[in-house]
């Protein structure tokens, strides 16, 4: 079984034409895939395709205009909020901007530790602590920054900040939206690193989510194409990359940049 299969994903939103006109725009219209455990897909396409729609729906940031997404067969959008929030833990978010991201008014302690006050409610502080400690050692960051703030930190110590942040509640499943594009190009190849150790590691399921064909095709086992909210192909990551048979998907891959 799949750990997540999503059937015809649909996300609109109604907006205003001129006279009072209502209308749609259909940012998500139909799209399906599925993830095995363990495995990475790869979700990619430009600015304004759906891709980062399609994440936040699956987390329920959003709500679905239609569609099921069956989570180890549960359909999670068919769940009442009590239902759908000890599942919350299982699956979690790396989010693009680390900065964004992370409260500046709190230390990294305070930012690992919350999620296991809410989550892991027989923990005490200083299991929490002990807890936090380790979560900055997997992620290559020292334990004496639980004391420090964000800003003190470069752009790739703050993302993996942020992916000690995720990893804070033992998920199963992880969502990275743009997990490199915001950092310099000599981070980001050690941040992908790190991701793809951490899925060894733990078992992750990723879903990775980027604009990037070649930083899709590194991480990704399998990876679908969108484009204005569809899916427009889909298939192997090297499959997909070295004979693809979408246009769409040849100009993504002559836009990647040469050395050269």
């Amino acid at each position: 079984m799949p750990l997540l299969r999503v059937e015809n994903l649909q996300v609109h939103f109604p907006i205003r034409s001129g006279l009072g006109k209502r209308d749609v725009v259909k940012a998500v219209d139909g799209v399906s895939f599925e993830i095995q455990p363990g495995k990475t897909l790869g979700l990619v396409g430009e600015s304004g395709s759906g891709k980062s729609t399609v994440s936040r729906a699956l987390l329920k940031l959003i709500e679905p205009t239609g569609g099921r997404a069956l989570y180890h067969g549960q359909d999670i959008f068919a769940m009442p909020e009590a239902t759908f929030r000890p599942l919350r833990k299982e699956m979690q978010m790396v989010f693009q901007d680390p900065i964004g991201s992370l409260n500046p008014r709190m230390t990294i302690e305070s930012i690992l530790s919350e999620p296991q006050e809410i989550h892991f409610k027989d923990r005490n502080r200083s299991h929490r602590r002990d807890a936090s400690a380790e979560l900055l050692k997997k992620v290559d960051l020292p334990a004496d920054a639980l004391t420090r703030y964000p800003h003190e930190f470069s752009g790739g110590q703050r993302q993996r900040i942020g992916i000690a942040r995720a990893l804070a509640v033992q998920p199963k499943f992880l969502i990275c939206d743009e997990p490199v594009s915001a950092l310099d190009v000599s981070v980001q190849a050690a941040i992908l690193n790190l991701l793809k150790d951490l899925q060894a590691e733990f078992a992750l399921t990723y879903l990775f989510i980027a604009h990037d064909l070649a930083v899709v095709r590194h991480m990704s086992d399998d990876i679908i194409v969108m484009n204005r909210g569809h899916i427009v192909e889909h298939g192997g990551a090297d499959e997909l990359c070295e004979n693809p048979q979408h246009e769409y998907t040849r100009r993504l891959l002559a836009s990647i940049p040469v050395l050269g």
